[in-house]
């Protein structure tokens, strides 16, 4: 699909200098002594105007001036045009066989090229600004709108687990006392439960919070479990107080439950869990063990949640975060990068 729009968009831009160079062929051909001289020198000049505005549009502007080094982008951008304009002359004294045309009248010489090339790039330049401006105000609309639905949506969602939160707890106590494991798994579901509530209503929270989290849902899907699964848990925190968004990294844990391998031949069904934290960026890894069954039904998995997964990190981590996914030999590997920086 990129690569179709990507050929789309050259196709569209090699026609708009196609016809540029019509224009300003027809205007001007009548000046010149031959028809093929005119086309040649016309097409000099095309050529020359495009590559100057192809070079401040993908390069000066989004390298120097959207980085406010304005100062930079001025030199550049004047240097830019006052060496291909003198670069332009040389060529075309070339091909006309006069190669000292242009060399006097120096200033008749900037009037007739330097300066129409800094109103053509300047109005390249400018088409450029107006299109990334527009485009910029309708990815905040966006955001601004999915941030309403989502949180539209987590509302809707609490309800749920409210209404579990409290029925749990009518249903605790109705759990013979001597069954302990029974009671401690159930208090342990509403933990977390109170914690989804009542602790994930901010914007960010300790990671150390997040890793309480995951180890209580670790602990309650090991209950589904039988005693074939072996299961790994690092942590290594440096900062406790570096703080990610809430329920950022249970998805990935999840599908590590729901995707684990179940082998009956002696085998462990593995997963494997690894958080750092160190220098403001957080490193996680989860990777599970996957056999047949579970690799086809990876593969035809519509992949809802993991795309929300991914979008949620493009909104709440843009340009800060790496998600790799990758299912090597009989390993399911997902590894997140999230950095405050």
């Amino acid at each position: 699909m990129k690569r179709r729009f990507f050929i789309r968009r050259y196709i569209w831009h090699f026609i708009f200098w196609l016809i540029f160079f019509a224009g300003w062929y027809f205007m001007r051909y009548q000046a010149f002594s031959t028809k093929m001289l005119a086309a040649q020198l016309t097409a000099i000049k095309v050529i020359d105007l495009a590559v100057m505005v192809y070079i401040s549009n993908y390069i000066l502007v989004p390298q120097l001036l959207y980085k406010k080094k304005y100062v930079l982008f001025g030199g550049c951008y004047v240097l830019l045009v006052f060496c291909f304009s003198v670069l332009k002359m040389k060529i075309e004294g070339l091909v006309m066989h006069n190669p000292g045309i242009f060399s006097t009248n120096f200033k008749g010489r900037i009037y007739d090229n330097i300066i129409p090339h800094f109103l053509l790039v300047s109005t390249g330049v400018a088409f450029k600004l107006i299109i990334d401006y527009t485009k910029a105000q309708k990815r905040i609309r966006d955001i601004a709108k999915e941030k309403a639905d989502a949180e539209l949506n987590f509302l809707k969602a609490q309800m749920s687990p409210h209404f579990l939160f409290n029925a749990l707890n009518s249903v605790y106590f109705l759990i013979d006392q001597n069954n302990s494991e029974a009671r401690n798994a159930l208090h342990t579901f509403s933990e977390m439960l109170r914690w989804q509530l009542y602790e994930t209503n901010g914007s960010k929270i300790p990671v150390a919070k997040e890793v309480s989290f995951l180890k209580e849902y670790v602990a309650v899907q090991q209950l589904r479990k039988n005693n074939n699964l072996q299961l790994e848990f690092n942590v290594s925190i440096a900062d406790e107080a570096f703080c990610i968004e809430p329920l950022l990294l249970v998805p990935f844990v999840e599908n590590a439950f729901k995707h684990l391998s179940h082998y009956s031949n002696g085998r462990k069904d593995s997963i494997l869990i690894s958080l750092e934290e160190k220098n403001n960026a957080l490193d996680f890894s989860i990777q599970n063990t996957v056999d047949n069954v579970s690799t086809k039904f990876i593969n035809n998995a519509r992949g809802i949640g993991l795309n929300n997964v991914k979008r949620r990190l493009e909104l709440l981590y843009p340009a800060k975060h790496e998600l790799r996914i990758k299912k090597e030999n009989e390993w399911y590997k997902v590894n997140l990068m999230v950095s405050n920086a």
